[in-house]
């Protein structure tokens, strides 16, 4: 179950994180958040993003530093 949860949470960085920033900029740009609702969800959807940058990156270190 780890590993899917790891999979699922690189698979929506890698996928969704372009689609996440770019309507949430659009929406910062357009939008008064007076509402916790999205405050909570925008943070929680770039937190999503960044914990999955940050799986795939000590994957990918793991994976150079054992190829050298």
């Amino acid at each position: 179950m780890k590993q899917f949860l790891l999979y699922t949470l690189t698979w929506i960085s890698g996928n969704l994180s372009v689609p996440f920033w770019m309507v949430g900029h659009i929406h910062l740009t357009t939008n008064v958040y007076e509402d916790i609702h999205e405050i909570i969800a925008s943070f929680g959807m770039n937190i999503i993003v960044g914990i999955g940058f940050y799986i795939d990156w000590l994957k990918h270190k793991k994976e150079t530093n054992d190829t050298k």
